[in-house]
């Protein structure tokens, strides 16, 4: 048998088990799965991180339940110069405004956290808008400021939530150096996991009232500083307006 005819039948038959590899995607999941076979995504996502060559990271505290440290990390920032982001839940906000107050008296931001935690993936837009509406207005009522950012319970979120909060002309912020404070882990393991974990313009997730999160933030912040990072709020380490979220959660700053 001809070289060129081999060739040719091992050419269709490789089409043949691609197009059938294609139709199975599609198939089994949908428009979404052969999106992802050709190498793209419609999938919208928040900001994971931000791309800077500056040793510049922020830290953010998500609160849902309980006060009683948040002075504590107050005092720490301010001993080391930091500054924060504090993404607040409704409830949370009705039942410790005083510390609402506080967090705004020491000049660190406040973002939206929802109003009553639950899974916005599971509810209508109306819905969605409502519950980050709720939360925004209760902290407005307070630090008489717009909420410009917001992040999601569980870290949950689809297109539809996405397009909602940016409805609202609010940035969806997540994040890329989990400490895992909430699991109960000792301040020296929250501290291990933050430092090998962070990079220029890495955005931490704590909470500001796990277990060990007053020992472990004054050993973070102290480290950090010795390694030369700048610890500031998601605010100012996030770019604003005039920029792109790639498919791995990164904001970069368009160039015009």
């Amino acid at each position: 048998m001809p070289f060129c005819v081999v060739k040719s039948k091992a050419i269709k038959f490789t089409l043949i088990m691609l197009l059938v590899a294609i139709l199975l995607a599609i198939g089994v999941n949908g428009v979404a799965s052969a999106q992802v076979f050709f190498g793209y995504s419609t999938k919208k996502l928040p900001v994971y991180c931000v791309d800077t060559i500056e040793k510049t990271v922020a830290i953010s505290f998500d609160a849902s339940w309980g006060a009683e440290k948040t002075q504590a990390i107050i005092d720490t920032l301010n001993e080391y110069d930091a500054s924060a982001t504090f993404f607040l839940v409704g409830f949370w906000v009705d039942k410790y405004p005083e510390i609402v107050q506080a967090i705004k008296d020491a000049g660190l931001e406040i973002g939206c956290h929802s109003n009553t935690h639950p899974d916005l993936t599971t509810l209508s837009k109306d819905r969605i808008s409502e519950e980050i509406m709720l939360a925004n207005n209760m902290i407005k009522d307070i630090t008489g400021e717009e909420v410009e950012l917001f992040r999601c319970p569980f870290g949950a979120y689809n297109n539809a939530v996405i397009e909602t909060i940016e409805a609202l002309n609010m940035i969806p912020v997540q994040w890329d150096v989990d400490s895992l404070d909430w699991k109960g882990l000792s301040a020296q393991d929250i501290t291990t996991r933050v430092l090998n974990g962070v990079k220029n313009g890495s955005i931490i997730l704590c909470h500001n009232n796990a277990d060990n999160i007053i020992p472990a933030l004054t050993m973070i912040l102290e480290r950090l500083k010795m390694q030369g990072y700048k610890v500031v709020s998601v605010g100012e380490l996030i770019y604003k307006d005039n920029y792109s979220v790639d498919r791995n959660g990164i904001q970069h700053q368009k160039v015009n």
